[in-house]
Order: structure tokens, then sequence, then C-alpha cells
């Protein structure tokens, strides 16, 4: 395995641990979930870089790496929602694109045509990794100066609703674009 998918593989090890800092409570657990997140949304922009730069890219690659973006930035909002500031429409139409696009994925694959995001895809998924770390580091200010949280709610469902549109765009871009290629037929 190369080190680019040994990127890809390690933000999809770190999702689980994110996920629990957010959910259990110890001291500067925001904290350190924010530094998981940061560290596993790193690994995304490295891994790319690496594949292209040295000629790396593989199937897997290609495959998986949208996968563990997915697996992050869906722990992000599961997490918010459970806090009480995030939309669940939000998280509705986030993750129905997700499923289109990874089952268009996989009848592409299927066809032996692979895909890869385009530039509005990286757009959402960069504004969900920005805007998620963005809400961690606000959720432990407003924790640690005990500021009501509704304030935080707007705020963050606004950044959120930025990632619903490129979302959207995203979606509808990738599923025009993959029709040229693959066989959608019944």
């Amino acid at each position: 395995m190369n080190l680019p998918n040994k990127l890809t593989v390690l933000r999809i090890v770190l999702t689980p641990f994110f996920l629990a800092a957010m959910l259990i409570d110890f001291p500067y657990h925001y904290l350190v979930a924010a530094f998981i997140f940061i560290a596993a949304s790193f690994t995304d922009m490295l891994d790319g870089k690496i594949a292209r730069k040295m000629n790396l890219i593989t199937t897997f690659g290609k495959l998986c790496d949208p996968l563990a973006d997915k697996m992050l930035t869906t722990a992000a909002l599961l997490s918010f929602m459970q806090l009480g500031i995030c939309n669940i429409w939000i998280v509705m139409i986030i993750l129905t694109r997700e499923f289109l696009v990874t089952s268009f994925r996989l009848v592409a694959a299927a066809q032996g045509v692979v895909i890869p995001a385009g530039i509005w895809g990286k757009l959402k998924t960069v504004s969900q990794m920005v805007f998620s770390i963005i809400i961690i580091l606000a959720i432990h200010l407003f924790e640690y100066f005990s500021l009501d949280f509704s304030i935080l709610s707007i705020a963050s469902n606004v950044m959120l609703c930025i990632t619903v549109v490129l979302t959207i765009i995203s979606g509808v871009k990738y599923i025009v674009d993959g029709v040229k290629v693959v066989d959608i037929s019944i």
C-alpha cells in the first residue's frame, strides 16, 4: 500500500476517535476533537498532493479517499446534531447527496469506470472541513466561557447551509457528468 493510500486509511481510523472525543465528556475534549479533526483533514490534503506529485494515483485512492472524507465529515455533522447545533435537514440533504453519488460511483465501477471527484466536490469537502473546524473550536469556547449555545446554533447552521449549496451543486454536476460515461439504462 502506497503512502497516499495509507493516509486515506489513517483518516478512516481517526474518524471514530474524533467522534468519541466530541461526545465523551472529559477535560478539553472539544480541543482534542479539533486536533484529531484537523489532523485527519490534513491527511486529505496531503494524500492527494503526494499521489499527484509522485504519480501514485490508484483506483483504491480514487474510491476510498472520498469515502474517508464522507466518514469524517458525517461524524462531525452527527456530533453537531447531537449537540443541537445542526439542523437535521442539513444532514439529510448532505447524506442524500453522498448516498446518490456513492451509488453512482458503484455503478460506474461495476462498468469499469472510475469517476474521480471534481472541483465542486472538492470545494464541498473543503467547506465542510473548514466550517467543522471553526464550529468545533467555537463549541470549545462557548463551553469554556459558559455562553449560550443558541447563538452558536445559528452560526453553525448558516455555515453548514453554505456547504449544502455546494453539496447540491457538486452532486448535480457529478451525476450530469457521469451519465456521459456510464450506462444507467435499466
